[in-house]
């Protein structure tokens, strides 16, 4: 799948967070909001509960997206699931719940919608995030093999559990900076892609990722000459908070 040759399944656009900032960030309502713009792939952020659920939640800390205090990762999904994720939005998602992995795997699928799951662990449980993402994208998608989510992370550890855990899903090294060694380490992760800050990229990056057969994608992408330029480039993927501005199909 990362071979530039074979065909790449998954659309150019990719709703950042399901709907960008239009709506709650990692709630269904922001994933339906980001439908109704048309767009047929969403990025998440997936983290672990204290007793096991993989749910949505971008921050470590609960303070800025919900109505909870503390660390996510520390409260078990009964607790999580009675917080407000939507006040802190705007009044009309007052009430709007978080969400887990398996009810955006459901609404994807009945939608027929494809996912790039960011695994972001809290910190210390980056294997173990890593390894309970790929088991829950592996169980929600048996039956659909031939829409694989795409697991993404900044943390090789948790892409390496998930390979260990899941190998048949494709995988994606997210890099904010060309650290020392990241072309080696996405090797060895068998990616099938690279996921770059958007100002990162240039024509002799794309060069170098391209031969080495990964596809590339940007994020997060909110003005148009910065779309402009990387469409211009090539790019596989642009992931962007503006479902309002880009049609998915420019």
């Amino acid at each position: 799948m990362g071979d530039p040759k074979t065909p790449w399944p998954y659309p150019r656009w990719i709703a950042h967070r399901g709907a960008g900032k239009l709506a709650p960030e990692n709630t269904l309502a922001a994933f339906r909001l980001g439908a109704s713009h048309g767009y047929r792939m969403f990025e998440c952020d997936a983290k672990l509960s204290a007793d096991g659920v993989v749910f949505l939640l971008h921050d470590d800390t609960l303070q800025r997206t919900t109505n909870g205090h503390g660390v996510g990762g520390d409260q078990s999904w009964s607790a999580l699931s009675q917080l407000d994720a939507g006040s802190w939005h705007s009044r009309g998602f007052a009430g709007e719940p978080l969400a887990t992995l398996e009810g955006v795997a459901r609404y994807c699928q009945s939608n027929a919608c494809w996912l790039n799951i960011e695994i972001k662990p809290t910190p210390g449980l980056e294997a173990q995030t890593g390894r309970a993402v790929a088991a829950a994208a592996q169980r929600l998608w048996q039956d659909r093999p031939g829409w694989p989510p795409l697991l993404t992370s900044f943390q090789p550890e948790a892409l390496q559990s998930a390979m260990a855990t899941a190998p048949e899903l494709p995988r994606g090294l997210l890099l904010d900076t060309l650290w020392t060694g990241w072309m080696d380490v996405a090797r060895s992760l068998e990616c099938v892609a690279v996921v770059c800050n958007h100002a990162l990229w240039d024509a002799a990056l794309i060069a170098t990722v391209r031969a080495a057969s990964l596809r590339t994608l940007a994020y997060t992408v909110n003005d148009d000459w910065a779309a402009q330029r990387l469409i211009d480039l090539g790019l596989d993927g642009i992931i962007t908070d503006r479902v309002d501005l880009f049609a998915p199909g420019f």
